[in-house]
């Protein structure tokens, strides 16, 4: 089968852009000997003649110019296939939120991966309430991370339907007769579903402890001040899902990133592509 050189198509695209053989071996640091013998070896493989030549240059005729197009487009194919695999250098500072208990389960290892690949983006990481997050408030976020309730409308982008799931320890059996709760504070959406579902339900429960930051969460539960409730992709290895008779469902939660105003809008859509292929993994 025929291939054409794309070599010699490059040059033949430029010998028509730059208006000459001399001008095009110039720009590609070619002889003009060299270049007449690139375009000889389409003309032959082509068997037709790619240019007239008039006086001392030579006019592209009816049939380059058919080449010419397809040309083109061959090219525009190849460097974009090569683009695609071309490492991007990225560079500045990105202010990124994100939930505490996806900074705590999440981010180490997007942290390690991303700084490698691209040395030169330093990440400046808020951990908050989604609420809080979102605030018309907290500006300056180049991305934000954040936890959507399945009916809410959002422009963020959906990267992950996830399970509300009960979590705990295992080794501390849950009491049959009262429930309790180790949550976050007012504003997390853990919480506001937590208690609209057990406010369906005729168990007593009641709030334990509170804290905004899963490390303490975590320890809490540990320490058998009670059970919580998590997106099951940030459940961290200490805790255990529950799952009881007793407990409610709770539920799906959206897990969407919204794009800011950034200054590097190219390093901002990489970090994106991290974090979404994490979780979607």
């Amino acid at each position: 089968m025929k291939q054409l050189s794309l070599d010699n198509l490059r040059t033949f695209v430029t010998v028509i852009d730059l208006g000459g053989y001399a001008k095009a071996g110039e720009k590609l640091g070619r002889s003009q000997p060299a270049i007449s013998l690139q375009i000889k070896k389409l003309e032959e493989q082509l068997d037709v003649r790619l240019f007239d030549k008039v006086g001392q240059r030579h006019l592209v005729n009816h049939d380059g110019l058919k080449l010419y197009k397809s040309a083109q487009q061959l090219l525009a194919l190849n460097d974009e296939v090569f683009n695609q695999f071309q490492p991007v250098s990225l560079k500045g500072r990105l202010r990124l939120g994100i939930p505490s208990e996806f900074a705590t389960t999440l981010l180490p290892n997007i942290i390690g991966e991303f700084s490698q690949l691209y040395p030169n983006v330093s990440l400046e990481v808020t951990s908050a309430l989604s609420k809080s997050l979102l605030s018309k408030d907290n500006l300056g976020f180049d991305l934000v991370m954040a936890l959507i309730d399945p009916d809410t409308n959002t422009d963020g982008q959906l990267i992950l339907n996830d399970d509300l799931v009960w979590v705990g320890d295992k080794n501390r059996p849950m009491a049959q007769d009262s429930l309790s709760l180790v949550l976050a504070p007012d504003g997390c959406v853990y919480r506001s579903r937590v208690i609209s579902k057990l406010k369906m339900q005729t168990l007593s429960w009641r709030i334990s402890y509170t804290n905004a930051d899963l490390t303490g969460i975590t320890a809490a539960i540990k320490q058998g001040l009670g059970i919580s409730a998590l997106a099951r992709s940030s459940v961290p290895a200490q805790l255990d899902i529950i799952e009881h008779a007793n407990l409610p469902q709770l539920g799906r939660i959206k897990i969407c990133l919204f794009h800011k105003d950034s200054e590097h809008p190219q390093a901002s859509a990489k970090l994106a592509e991290f974090i979404q292929s994490r979780l979607a993994g």
